[in-house]
């Protein structure tokens, strides 16, 4: 306890970075996978095929280990912050894409055909009827990949793309298990309160909805 209070009182400056350089790498790695597993999950529900293809390629690539993707890419992209988020969106896709494919291809028929029968057409009905229907499962999806990339953002130390893993790889490499603990523990507690944070938003849009409803 001793050592990593000293850590503290003499880097906290560095800390501060590593977890900034952490979230960053975390962020744009959803962000970038929203932008492609979303519309693309959406296009899924009008072809059985390209779901049945999308899901497969996605799955096949989601069970190879980062640190694989990392090795592979080197060559082409180089080291640091591109290849982690490269890597790291190979890995935060599936959940995405998947729960996205699966919220928008099980809408119920009943509340399209009404929708259908009051007159709206198809840009209203998806935007006022299968978004918010959609949306609890999509969102699900947006939250497994946000605390899976979190956790697996530590390998971008090992590319020198920075992150709360450089701890972690300096705490093994010197045997110090004060960095060790500072590292992991730090990892744990962003997961758990991007979590936290992500349920609120949700608890909140959804009773917004409700109350509207």
């Amino acid at each position: 306890m001793q050592l990593i209070l000293t850590y503290f009182s003499k880097h906290s400056s560095v800390y501060i970075l590593l977890v900034r350089e952490h979230i960053l790498i975390s962020l744009s790695t959803v962000i970038l996978a929203m932008i492609i597993a979303i519309p693309l999950g959406i296009l899924c529900t009008s072809c059985d095929f390209l779901y049945k293809g999308v899901k497969g390629l996605f799955g096949t690539l989601r069970i190879v280990p980062s640190l694989a993707i990392l090795v592979l890419f080197m060559p082409i992209v180089g080291t640091g912050m591109k290849l982690a988020v490269l890597a790291l969106t190979i890995l935060a896709i599936p959940p995405i894409l998947i729960n996205t494919a699966l919220a928008f291809r099980t809408l119920p028929e009943a509340v399209l055909e009404t929708a259908l029968g009051m007159g709206m057409g198809a840009w209203r009905t998806f935007f006022i009827v299968k978004i918010p229907l959609a949306f609890p499962l999509v969102f699900a999806g947006i939250k497994t990949a946000v605390v899976e990339v979190i956790a697996s953002a530590t390998l971008a130390a090992y590319i020198g793309a920075g992150g709360l893993g450089s701890l972690i790889f300096t705490g093994l490499g010197l045997m110090r298990t004060d960095l060790l603990l500072i590292g992991g523990v730090s990892v744990g507690i962003l997961s758990l309160l991007s979590g936290y944070l992500l349920n609120r938003l949700d608890h909140r849009i959804t009773k917004y909805k409700m109350v509207n409803d």
